[in-house]
């Protein structure tokens, strides 16, 4: 990484982390005071909604006051991450959010909040990752044999996404980049809209998380080349990385975080820190993070802010090169 980079890096996460000094000798005794509102910014059931009923109820354990899920979803996030931005910097409203949101400053003209300013982060939850598939009618068996039969069909091909400006798309679009293939992009409504068409083939490759594409490759029906995780994850360690696969680098984060309103005074962040660090150490939280097909993995709040300044960067080149016009 370029020294002007980690030196911009290093200036704005110490200038987020440090946001809410000032405010630190005022932090109550007692804290937490009052029931707690957790925000999840999209529909029940999603994998965001499970991980964050799943810390809620280990926190509300631990500080000793409910924790209550709610849900307002819309805008890719945007929606409830505006609430808790809006909220009072008390540490009594919290945000759960997947590495989605850093995507948002690139595809919005205006964003409704400052996401330095408004949002403070307190730490990574877990991490998931996500699977290349490929039609299984297709003549290749690993990513190399299918970059060298994309790349020999330049224009004619096509990958589904779950929509424009999703991971799932730029995540595409980042292979494309790295790989120097061609292919066009076809966005559709979530997973399962697109599924009947990846399986028929008239699209023929597509990023899913594991839980989506995982009955289809246990199946045959979708070929599994690589996660984009920098290592082989524990719960899929027979499909190799994309770094195995011959592109070097090559990495999507599918992260879990955990942000509170920003200027909230920096004493009730790291005791928020702590206690989550806590939770996820939790062997039954462990394991409820796995069924649901994900690792537990907790950052500090000081890696978290590092992280998102690094994927904000990442994903505007890509919404860029992608000629993604933001709305």
């Amino acid at each position: 990484m370029p020294r002007r980079q980690v030196n911009t890096i290093v200036a704005v996460v110490a200038l987020w982390i440090g946001m809410g000094a000032a405010g630190a000798a005022d932090v109550p005794a007692s804290y937490p005071n009052r029931p707690m509102r957790m925000v999840v910014p999209f529909a029940p059931g999603g994998t965001v909604d499970i991980i964050g009923r799943i810390v809620a109820d280990k926190l509300a354990e631990r500080l000793g006051q409910a924790v209550v899920v709610d849900n307002r979803p819309g805008a890719n996030a945007i929606v409830g991450s505006e609430i808790v931005a809006r909220a009072l910097p008390d540490g009594h409203t919290l945000l759960v959010v997947p590495a989605g949101f850093a995507v948002n400053p690139s595809l919005r003209k205006q964003m409704p909040y400052d996401t330095q300013r408004d949002l403070a982060p307190v730490g990574i939850l877990g991490s998931s990752f996500y699977v290349m598939v490929i039609t299984a009618a297709i003549p290749a068996n690993n990513l190399r044999e299918f970059i060298a039969w994309a790349k020999a069909r330049p224009g004619q091909l096509s990958y589904a996404s779950t929509g424009t400006g999703a991971l799932t798309h730029l995540a595409a679009e980042l292979f494309k980049s790295a790989a120097g293939v061609d292919m066009t992009h076809v966005p559709y409504k979530g997973g399962g809209a697109l599924m009947p068409d990846l399986l028929a083939g008239r699209v023929v490759a597509f990023f899913g998380t594991m839980p989506t594409v995982a009955p289809q490759v246990r199946s045959g029906k979708l070929k599994a080349l690589a996660v984009s995780t920098a290592k082989r994850p524990s719960t899929a360690p027979e499909i190799p990385t994309f770094i195995e696969g011959g592109l070097p680098g090559f990495e999507v984060a599918g992260w879990f975080g955990m942000l509170t309103t920003g200027r909230t005074p920096s004493a009730i962040v790291r005791r928020l820190d702590d206690e989550l660090r806590a939770v996820l150490h939790e062997a039954d939280a462990k394991e409820r993070f796995l069924k649901h097909g994900m690792e537990v993995e907790h950052r500090s709040a000081a890696e978290f802010a590092a992280l998102l300044v690094r994927e904000v960067a990442q994903w505007r080149k890509v919404v860029g090169a992608a000629g993604i016009k933001p709305e």
